[in-house]
């Protein structure tokens, strides 16, 4: 229940649901979609009467937090782009700006329903602005991650020790 904690006592704040279990996404854009006669219709009676949207992609984990790094090092952190839909969608990434030192790296191609693709984010912990910043400069940019139906934002943060 959510009005009790594990030792059966009321619970003094409220429960955070995360995003997924309420039925929206974080950090996403829908797409102005027009209706495709290509695609494929899944008409199937227990799919009819649902009202969530059958296409799309979930980010796993949904932000890339990378720590404190190395000024000249090169990182790497792995996220998976999972295909939650019922038919085969197909995305790409938008490269950030190399100022960033950010690069990210992924097979592309089709994905079939229920399957994932590895991103792999790469970054050159780099630090741009010549001013004294107390030894450290943080890093924060959104990769745009465009598919069918929305675009995706991937936060990655990273604090860069000068």
């Amino acid at each position: 229940s959510l009005l009790v904690n594990a030792e059966g006592q009321p619970r003094k704040e409220k429960v955070k649901l995360p995003s997924s279990l309420q039925g929206r996404k974080p950090n996403s854009i829908p797409n102005k979609k027009i209706e495709d006669p290509v695609a494929g219709k899944v008409n199937t009676s227990s799919l009819a009467t649902t009202r969530q949207h059958l296409s799309g992609f979930h980010l796993i984990p949904p932000r890339v937090t990378l720590g404190v790094l190395k000024e000249g090092c090169t990182y790497a952190a792995t996220v998976i782009l999972k295909n939650v839909g019922v038919n085969f969608s197909r995305f790409r990434v938008k490269q950030p700006p190399p100022h960033t030192g950010l690069r990210v790296m992924y097979t592309p191609g089709p994905v079939a329903a229920g399957l994932q693709v590895e991103l792999e984010i790469e970054i050159f912990a780099m630090v741009i602005g010549g001013e004294d910043t107390g030894g450290l400069e943080e890093i924060s940019h959104d990769i745009e991650i465009l598919t069918e139906t929305e675009t995706l934002l991937l936060p990655v943060r990273a604090n860069i020790l000068c």
